[in-house]
């Protein structure tokens, strides 16, 4: 069932309250990333930037894990109009900016209207900042079956066209055409209807296909929110968009992307962040994080491919893991002599098991075989897979250190030591007898579009390169340059 639209548009139009305290967590952002209805990440200088209803906003100054809200000098505003549920997108070397502005609607009518801002930057403390005149693109009176709230933005990689789908479940979610020059509506451009049953819609395009994403359920209820965010594709931007079923938008359809899971609930607002070829990430809000009372959230999330439909990833999990090589199954290990196991039972074949007693093997340990190891540097390399201590890598996230899109740094170990991966100044991987947290022990751990998974040291002393762990050889891994379309680049965390 439906919230009232009275209480769904009061309850978007005020700013999520930002608590004071802060807090590590390998699957949620840390500082105060409190927000509702937040735009696409927008990347200003270096810095992150995301804004929600009300007018605020959050920005990210360590690559996009730490996030507090953004300070402005007095007398000026982060961004003025206030409204709800904003979008950015970077044209050029300006920014443009997109929110509803719901008048009317505040008090439980369909009234509003949706408005479009330029800004030179998003840093509210650079003597560039100052919005443009803001232009009315779309909008909404009582008695019409769309409202004017809920805007997504697309500049189309192909034609250099700018679209901006809006509405909500009240009506249709509908498509109109901007102006990339002046952020205007084109003259006497009209719209289309191409979604029902949702809202917070935003499009994307990828591999000769638009996607139309939207938010399906009922919002602004806390652990009750029951927000999910659905998608549909077309060959065309004006649609139709069908999911996998078959089914289109129009008629309520609708693939899912995320969905409530742990202990987050509510996914909404659906952003795409292209990092790289091969690496992207989604954001939203979740309406409710039962780790912080309950309160919407800044979700970062990989953003995975597959069959040609976009599907949340999983935030990493720290644990123990064998890291094993795409290009040919191998597992990266310590390069140390391999210590035969005895499992007690004679090296015969048995061409019957009778009278013969069947008992578990006991898995070599780490104290069988430490001892025999180096105590200093041990380099690594990569091996058959054979459950051995020398092959269990610990990665756990370092708290302090900072973090990059969604995700902290990472320290990799020897299950139950303090031995580190290291890049060395040589471009090349080791390892050192103990962490002690310098950036060249520092790993981001990215999950690509196709479910593997990038390697990339924070740092590598003597040079600003960044480098990724490849296999350049069946048994040689080291540092170097990442590309997606090489095996080399890529590797599986199993458990």
């Amino acid at each position: 069932m439906k919230l009232k639209i009275s209480n769904i548009k009061a309850l978007k139009a005020i700013s999520c309250l930002i608590l004071g305290s802060s807090f590590l967590s390998a699957s949620a952002q840390i500082g105060q990333p409190f927000i509702h209805d937040p735009s696409t990440l927008a990347e200003c200088d270096g810095n992150y930037y995301t804004y929600g209803t009300g007018g605020g906003g959050l920005v990210s100054t360590d690559g996009g894990w730490t996030w507090s809200s953004i300070k402005a000098p007095e007398g000026v505003n982060v961004r003025p109009g206030g409204g709800a549920a904003p979008d950015a997108l970077k044209i050029g070397d300006r920014y443009l900016i997109v929110y509803g502005a719901t008048g009317g609607g505040l008090g439980g009518t369909h009234r509003g209207e949706i408005l479009t801002m330029w800004n030179k930057t998003l840093d509210p403390n650079s003597p560039d900042f100052k919005y443009s005149e803001p232009n009315v693109v779309a909008w909404s009176e009582d008695g019409d079956d769309c409202d004017a709230i809920d805007p997504g933005l697309l500049l189309d990689p192909t034609t250099g066209r700018l679209w901006m789908s809006y509405g909500t479940y009240f009506g249709f979610i509908r498509l109109v055409e901007l102006d990339p020059e002046t952020g205007k509506r084109v003259e006497g451009n009209e719209a289309i209807n191409i979604g029902i049953d949702c809202e917070a819609s935003d499009l994307i395009y990828r591999d000769g296909w638009y996607y139309l994403l939207g938010t399906h359920g009922t919002c602004c209820d806390g652990v009750n929110s029951t927000y999910n965010i659905v998608v549909g594709r077309s060959r065309q931007v004006t649609g139709p968009y069908v999911d996998n079923t078959g089914r289109t938008m129009i008629q309520g359809g609708g693939k899912m992307v995320i969905a409530a899971h742990d202990k987050v609930v509510g996914p909404g607002h659906f952003g795409r962040t292209i990092v790289t070829e091969g690496i992207e990430k989604m954001s939203c809000h979740f309406e409710a994080d039962y780790n912080q009372s309950g309160y919407s959230v800044l979700g970062i999330r990989p953003l995975l491919w597959k069959n040609g439909w976009p599907v949340a990833g999983k935030v990493f999990q720290e644990g123990t893991y064998e890291i094993e090589s795409e290009r040919h199954g191998y597992a990266l290990e310590l390069a140390v002599d391999f210590k035969r196991h005895d499992t007690g039972v004679p090296r015969r074949w048995f061409n019957s098991t009778e009278n013969v007693e069947i008992k578990p093997v006991k898995t070599q340990t780490l104290q069988d075989v430490i001892a025999e190891w180096p105590t200093g540097e041990i380099s690594v390399r990569n091996g058959d897979y054979m459950v051995r201590p020398h092959q269990q890598w610990t990665i756990t996230a370092v708290e302090g250190k900072g973090g990059f899109l969604g995700q902290p740094y990472y320290k990799i170990t020897i299950e139950g030591t303090n031995r580190a991966l290291v890049a060395t100044d040589k471009c090349e991987v080791s390892t050192v007898a103990e962490f002690t947290g310098a950036d060249e022990q520092l790993w981001q751990i990215d999950q690509m579009i196709d479910g593997t998974y990038r390697i990339m040291p924070k740092a590598i002393p003597g040079t600003d390169k960044k480098l990724c762990l490849i296999s350049i050889a069946d048994s040689k891994p080291t540092l170097g340059n990442f590309d997606f379309n090489n095996d080399n680049c890529k590797w599986n965390l199993n458990k």
